[in-house]
């Protein structure tokens, strides 16, 4: 054996062929094989005793600098120099050196150690120290396997780059780029926030059903299933909005619920087919409730956990912090088309579409117009956060039509960066205007429409008996994740996103 062996990711090695992985896994059976043979199985340890973390020994040198402490984590690498090697391990909470000498661990133990891999789970009992350049480390008197890997990791450790790759094998993403653990502990944090948030207003979290015979709360296309038991299709939660509100007709006056959806759509850098969102109703308020609550939410995040007033995405500072600007779409959509739809009929709204130059498809309402003038004309510009208010009622099924002008109804949408982060109304509580929107929506299911609504009778049932006036509001927990941890990808954001299986 020479002087000085180097066994670590090589940081210029591309990624393994299947060739190689296969004979890399042989390598390491063989050595398993090896162990076990000599009555060393790698995976009977059940506990490790652990004492501290890499960065509480960090954080904490100057107390613990010659004190013994055990720490276990993944090595990812290991340099043996004759009797004596450098090795790090990778926790829960960062990397840790540690310095192992033959003549303290002993002749066999040492032997054993040199012929671990990296990927290895390992157990390391020592005394804290400094290395001659500084570097906090420990000083083993003891090295344990407690697990051994069976596989090398892919390409370089720091910097596993195959988006694709990540995706499907997020448990090596997480070991090879630490940023995106990083991401993934700042979305728990986040996650927590709007429940500490919501809490100290008053808010109760209640839990609502995944399957339902009925899709509601939504436009969308819904997943079916089948139930064996009760021999029906049901459907997969498209909203969690009508059984919330069924809630505040039983009495509790606000409510949320933080949970997974699912709808069976196209997928693409803020879409997936299963995500989650916080929904919330507030009995007793409004839109503008709502608008306060959601300024007060992203406010909150931004200073509770990333410690600021402002965010930078992707090189663009986002004004989080102060008053957002609230907007009517139809003002939105003048400012940005010179189009007037509040005192144009529909007639006179295509007319200014064609002498300004501008596309619109023919024969559509005027609701319906102006909320495709905004999609294609004003959505992609609205940057700094804006709440877009008062939509054309076609458009908006569940919400109360505005007492001043019944084309519109108390509705808001809020956006950020060219993005819908957050979509709130004044609920509708009248159960006969209920009916008719619903109706409407059967008609449209009816003549093609797959995303249109489903007649609800029970959830008419539940406004007959009597909903107070309530605000409610939806916000996408990824969208907002992707935001505050700078992310262009919601993929980026899921621990696990759907993704195509690979045919073999």
């Amino acid at each position: 054996m020479p002087d000085e062996i180097i066994d670590q990711v090589d940081l210029n090695q591309p990624d393994l062929n299947d060739a190689e992985m296969n004979e890399a896994k042989r390598v390491r059976l063989e050595k398993l094989n090896a162990l076990v043979a000599e009555g060393k199985d790698p995976y009977e340890i059940t506990v490790y005793p652990k004492t501290h973390t890499s960065l509480e020994i960090k954080n904490n040198y100057d107390l613990l600098e010659g004190q013994t402490v055990a720490v276990a984590g993944r090595m990812t690498a290991k340099r043996v120099m004759g009797k004596a090697s450098f090795a790090h391990l990778l926790d829960g909470e960062g990397s840790l050196q540690f310095y192992v000498r033959r003549d303290d661990v002993g002749e066999e133990p040492y032997r054993y150690f040199k012929q671990m891999d990296i990927g290895d789970i390992v157990g390391v009992k020592g005394v804290v120290f400094k290395t001659q350049t500084q570097e906090i480390s420990v000083h083993a008197t003891e090295v344990v396997l407690l697990s051994k890997a069976l596989r090398s990791l892919p390409e370089k450790f720091h910097g596993l780059k195959d988006t694709d790759l990540r995706y499907r094998m997020r448990y090596v993403d997480l070991i090879a780029n630490p940023e995106v653990k990083n991401t993934f502990v700042l979305r728990s944090r986040i996650t927590s926030e709007v429940r500490r948030y919501l809490d100290g207003l008053g808010f109760l979290e209640v839990d609502t059903p995944m399957l339902n015979t009925i899709p509601g709360g939504a436009n969308a296309r819904p997943f079916i299933t089948h139930h064996n038991a009760l021999d029906i299709d049901m459907y997969m939660r498209i909203a969690t909005e009508l059984h919330l509100k069924r809630l505040i007709v039983g009495g509790y006056e606000k409510v949320y619920e933080i949970g997974r959806q699912f709808r069976n759509e196209g997928m693409d850098t803020t879409h997936n087919p299963e995500f989650t969102t916080v929904e919330l109703y507030q009995a007793y308020a409004d839109y503008h409730t709502m608008m306060d609550v959601a300024e007060g939410l992203f406010q909150s995040i931004a200073k509770n956990v990333l410690h600021t007033d402002n965010i930078t995405y992707q090189g663009t500072e986002i004004k989080i912090a102060g008053k957002w600007q609230r907007l009517t779409m139809a003002e939105a959509v003048k400012q940005q088309t010179g189009v007037d739809f509040m005192t144009s009929t529909i007639e006179e709204v295509y007319a200014q579409v064609k002498e300004k130059g501008l596309a619109l498809e023919p024969n559509l309402s005027w609701g319906k117009a102006m909320a495709e003038m905004f999609d294609a004309y004003v959505e992609e510009k609205l940057v700094q956060p804006v709440f877009i208010t008062d939509y054309p009622v076609e458009i908006s099924p569940l919400a109360k039509k505005k007492p001043t002008d019944k084309r519109l109804t108390e509705r808001f949408e809020f956006f950020i960066l060219g993005h819908e982060f957050g979509n709130a109304f004044s609920e509708l509580n009248d159960p006969i205007d209920q009916r008719e929107r619903f109706m409407a929506q059967v008609r449209a299911r009816q003549a093609g429409d797959d995303e249109a609504q489903m007649l609800d009778e029970d959830f008419l049932c539940a406004l007959e008996y009597g909903m107070p006036p309530t605000g409610g509001m939806g916000i996408g927990i990824d969208r907002m994740v992707m935001l505050f941890t700078d992310n262009v990808s919601i993929r980026d954001v899921l621990l696990f996103p759907t993704m195509k299986p690979i045919k073999k």
